[in-house]
């Protein structure tokens, strides 16, 4: 078997075809890189909020979700900076007019229409998307649709040190749609003007704070080598130089995947400081402290951000999972490798034919097993035709129902990797099942004042 380089044009055409992601409005003739997610792409997603649910905030004593608004009042994002410093450099090619971000041109080419040409002088694009509260449209109603889910936790940190009864070190964790108005979105749904976040503000002792960094930095590279099982050959951790920090950041990390086009930030670990703590209890005039009960002393925690798009993962792991394969009979098959606990069919299940006794069987098992699994009945087309699309979306396990089953009461299930077969009786299916996906984990992750696992 050869694997073949996935490329760029592999992915969309996958995604597309197999119904992971469409244009959005496309009968509309869409709008620029904004895309519906289908049934597969719909399932891969709710997998993956779910795994980093569990991971950051189920398994641990003392991380706390939250869901805050998207709009909330102006001035949280006059407070945070976003109005006077969330920009990108933008200029304007003279030739085709095309706009584009300064840092993204190279050798002073136009991306657009591929040749040297002259330049506007850059200047600062806000990346705040601006609407209107009320039905007023003038400066009075001014608001803005959040650019990232990080605010709304600062925002309701005296909140929660009043209601969840926990001492700092603790963290408040959110998933939820954010929007930015980029310049130059693309590149599929790597990078697009609306997404969904995953972020989590871990609020600790200035003096903990370099230590927190660290664990953090490490646990969430470990969360996608083993949760997620993306090769670790695919996945770095560079930390920013000076330059690039935020103006939030005293130091940043990101973890980068190795997308078909280089290198790209999948996830950003960052020492926010106490900048916003403090910023908002400059523009809001409301103290915003913990207490030392070792000397009765007040001080404003740091935080640890770990905040990452989901729509980001789900393209790393189809890069990551994705597969052509040329196979010893002269034909050749597309696969997604995923992972059981990501894969949006966990379990096809095939009738060798569409005759009435198999069919019954076939449902049955179906009823049984979708109470546990994410599991497909599909009875069109050849059994071969049937196990080549199920390696494409990804499902791992294949049940075929044949008429022998009506003898041994036992079917075949074909693995997706492997393509070897085994034959289980019927009455086993959900036992064998459960301890081939076996996730269930009870372990507790205590961070006060140390990481200790239990």
């Amino acid at each position: 078997m050869n694997d073949k380089q996935v490329t760029f044009d592999d992915l969309v055409s996958l995604s597309k075809r197999r119904g992971i992601a469409f244009p959005s409005s496309d009968i509309y003739g869409g709008i620029q890189s904004t895309w519906d997610y289908g049934y597969l792409g719909t399932e891969m997603k709710r997998n993956i909020r779910e795994l980093w649910w569990k991971n950051v905030v189920q398994k641990r004593d003392n991380v706390f979700g939250i869901e805050a608004a998207i709009i909330t009042n102006p001035s949280v994002w006059e407070a945070s900076g976003h109005v006077s410093n969330f920009t990108d450099p933008l200029v304007d090619c003279l030739e085709c007019n095309g706009r584009f971000r300064a840092d993204h041109i190279v050798d002073d080419v136009c991306p657009e229409c591929r040749v040297k040409t002259k330049f506007t002088d850059e200047r600062n694009f806000n990346l705040l998307f601006k609407t209107y509260v009320g039905p007023v449209e003038d400066d009075a109603n001014i608001a803005y649709l959040r650019p990232e889910t990080a605010q709304g936790m600062f925002v309701n940190f005296t909140n929660y040190q009043n209601t969840i009864r926990r001492k700092i070190p603790f963290g408040i964790a959110q998933i939820g749609k954010s929007f930015r108005n980029e310049i130059t979105p693309g590149q599929f749904i790597f990078r697009t003007r609306e997404f969904e976040q995953m972020e989590m503000e871990f609020f600790c002792a200035p003096e903990e704070s370099k230590k927190f960094h660290e664990y953090w930095k490490k646990e969430r590279m470990d969360w996608y080598i083993n949760e997620l099982q993306i090769p670790e050959s695919k996945l770095r951790l560079r930390d920013h130089e000076k330059d690039e920090l935020a103006h939030y950041s005293d130091a940043t990390a990101d973890i980068e995947f190795n997308f078909p086009w280089g290198w790209g930030e999948l996830e950003g670990i960052a020492h926010r400081g106490d900048f916003d703590l403090s910023a908002h209890a400059t523009g809001s005039g409301k103290k915003i402290t913990a207490l030392n009960i070792e000397n009765n002393e007040h001080f404003i925690p740091h935080v640890i951000e770990p905040a990452v798009g989901v729509d980001r993962i789900l393209f790393a792991i189809l890069c990551a999972s994705y597969n052509e394969e040329q196979l010893e009979d002269g034909e050749s098959r597309i696969l997604l490798r995923l992972p059981e606990s990501i894969a949006p069919i966990q379990i096809a299940v095939l009738p060798l034919s569409k005759k009435d006794e198999l069919t019954p069987i076939a449902r049955n098992i179906v009823e049984d097993l979708r109470e546990n699994f994410r599991v497909e009945y599909d009875e069109t087309q050849s059994i071969g035709k049937r196990y080549r699309r199920q390696d494409e979306i990804g499902t791992p396990y294949c049940v075929t129902c044949d008429f022998d089953s009506l003898d041994d009461q036992a079917v075949t299930v074909r693995f997706r990797d492997s393509m070897e077969q085994e034959r289980i009786k019927i009455s086993e299916l959900k036992n064998y099942f459960n301890l081939k996906m076996n996730t269930n984990d009870k372990k507790v992750i205590l961070l006060h004042p140390y990481i200790i696992m239990v």
